[in-house]
């Protein structure tokens, strides 16, 4: 019976490789494959065999430094293994797709070959995982090693997916034992937390307690958390988590051959562990696959990822839609709704206080020297420049979204511009409220670059109104491209809220950030040379200092970028009139 799973599966990737290669004769395919093909051979397959570094480099890592990784990593792997037994509260479920349950359960297959099954298919999902994690960790062409970082990283991926699915067969046994999720859960924390106990109070008895100087020290910082986890208690209890992370970081195939005994033995243990587990998964994977399926068409309709049977808890509105004001604040209360209750007035008066109150005390503790308020101001500043360029690809509450309802949204009353803006003002409002929270936080924390050279509030206070000025209307150009690439090229989009993956889909999204990067550019030209010239002007002629100058040509910049999006949204708007959506290529 286990020949003709294994057939099923393979004939299964089969088909699935034969969709994709029939997708390539669709140009937007073909040309999304041959990018993505090219971005994965210049940035990986290129310097597979050729190592990007020395074997001396690769190997320069100290003894304390790799024994430091280890337990970090049975740490993180502990963790992990803790969220198992205490957050799920369902019984043990196997997903199966409506095929394989209409084929599987009723044939004469025993539950221990239906594991089977699913640990097979686990193993091509893990398989792949760990190529392309030893592949982007660059760990082809180092000296030879390539194999054993794999074969590490294939260690750990399976003996947490035997475990996981192990833990979930003995919730299962134990529910039906009368014990409850709650009364599991506090036994869990209970013993973690009498863990936790015994280890803060071994190390405050026998390891020296760190003083203030050690948290400006990463040294310091390194040797109290490896003399914490390496003795006490926490030896003991990291000691199978420790055994499974130690093959990744072996030096040389003797040292990982030693390793992998160990860990191999412990991998074994978790699969006699879940094929003797006599548990009753059925009617659970039943039901699991049926939601998983309706989440799946509702999906490929346009419609959210839940499923519309569900009773669902009613979400409240980010604030009270009057029945009359401008149109375009009935878009941006529709798509607030839609982006979930994280984006609420309530939450961005919380995080902005939360920056002000947290931040200004460490701010303002100048003195203490480190690299901590450093570390933090840059932090900041790094997200809030990713929040800028990669906000418009995650946040999709716009013309993306309801492109496939183009037909519906232009039956109301309204200008093509009209429809357009509203749209995009519920990511630009997201988007903006992001940032001033990060600007905010940036301002009250970097107070010193690393080298140590302070930072006047003034200066800080300057820049800060800068960008808050700035940044809603570089938010709304930012999302002017990728909807009027929308408008223009709607069978290369994906519309609504379509989930396609592969290397080709890849390669499109390259193409757009690529030509989305260039646009944007062009776009803060104009912006940019104004801001130079009123920064200058003011500062030589007027005679007023950096603090006045700064939002002074930060303002006149928003005005520039202001009429670039409204001409834009205007010339999108008289797209979108035009636009027919039954008349372009979806495919």
């Amino acid at each position: 019976m286990i020949g003709a799973l294994i057939y099923l599966q393979v004939q299964s990737i089969k088909n699935r490789l034969r969709m994709r290669l029939r997708r390539l004769k669709k140009p937007k395919y073909l040309a999304g494959a041959a990018v993505g093909g090219a971005y994965f051979y210049f940035f990986f397959f290129r310097n597979l065999f050729v190592g990007r570094r020395s074997a001396a480099a690769a190997d320069s890592a100290s003894p304390e430094t790799l024994l430091l990784l280890e337990l970090v990593g049975a740490l993180a792997l502990f963790l992990m293994v803790l969220s198992a037994w205490i957050f799920p509260h369902e019984r043990a479920a196997l997903l199966f797709s409506e095929a394989e349950i209409a084929f599987l359960f009723p044939a004469p297959v025993t539950r221990r070959t239906l594991i089977h099954f699913k640990l097979l298919r686990s193993q091509i999902a893990i398989l792949v995982t760990t190529f392309l994690l030893t592949l982007v960790s660059g760990r082809f062409g180092q000296g030879g090693k390539a194999w054993i970082h794999a074969a590490g990283w294939w260690l750990i991926l399976s003996t947490l997916n035997l475990h996981t699915l192990a833990a979930s067969f003995a919730r299962t046994r134990l529910l039906e034992l009368g014990v409850s999720n709650w009364r599991r859960r506090i036994v869990v924390l209970s013993v973690v937390a009498l863990f936790v106990a015994a280890v803060l109070c071994w190390v405050k008895s026998a390891v020296p307690a760190p003083e203030a100087s050690d948290f400006a020290d990463l040294e310091a910082l390194k040797y109290y958390l490896r003399h914490a986890l390496e003795s006490g208690p926490a030896l003991y209890v990291l000691i199978p988590f420790r055994l499974v992370a130690r093959p990744y970081l072996a030096a040389d195939a003797s040292a990982f051959l030693a390793a992998f005994i160990p860990a191999a033995v412990l991998m074994l243990l978790h699969y006699w562990w879940v094929v003797r587990a006599d548990v009753a998964f059925e009617e659970a994977s039943v039901e699991l696959s049926r939601k998983f399926a309706e989440r799946i068409a509702a999906v490929r309709a346009g419609g959210a990822w839940h499923l519309a049977a569900e009773p669902k808890k009613r979400k409240s509105p980010p604030f009270t839609l009057r029945p009359t004001g401008a149109c375009a604040v009935a878009f941006l209360w529709k798509n607030l709704i839609s982006a979930g209750h994280a984006f609420t007035l309530r939450t961005w008066i919380f995080l902005a206080s939360f920056a002000v109150c947290a931040g200004l005390p460490l701010g303002l503790s100048s003195s203490r020297k480190g690299w901590l308020l450093p570390a933090l101001g840059i932090l900041t500043v790094i997200l809030t420049g990713y929040s800028l360029f990669l906000g418009p690809a995650i946040l999709r509450q716009d013309l993306r979204q309801d492109l496939a309802n183009a037909d519906i949204l232009k039956m109301y009353p309204l200008r093509g511009w009209q429809v357009v803006l509203g749209e995009l003002l519920a990511p630009a409002a997201i988007l903006t409220g992001v940032q001033w929270c990060l600007v905010l936080l940036a301002a009250a924390t970097f107070s010193r670059f690393p080298e140590g050279n302070d930072i006047p509030l003034s200066t800080r206070l300057s820049l800060g109104a800068a960008l808050a000025m700035i940044a809603p209307m570089l938010n709304l150009v930012s999302l002017v491209i990728p909807n009027a690439s929308a408008l223009l090229f709607p069978a290369w989009m994906q519309s609504g809220r379509q989930h396609v993956g592969g290397i080709e889909v890849m390669g499109q999204r390259l193409i757009f950030m690529l030509g989305s990067v260039l646009v944007f550019g062009f776009a803060l030209l104009p912006a940019a040379v104004l801001f130079g010239l009123v920064f200058f002007f003011a500062k030589i002629f007027l005679g007023v200092g950096v603090m006045v100058a700064v939002p002074f040509g930060a303002a006149v910049a928003a005005t520039v970028l202001a009429a670039e999006a409204a001409l834009a949204i205007g010339w999108m708007g008289r797209l979108f009139e035009k636009f027919d959506l039954s008349a372009e290529s979806t495919g």
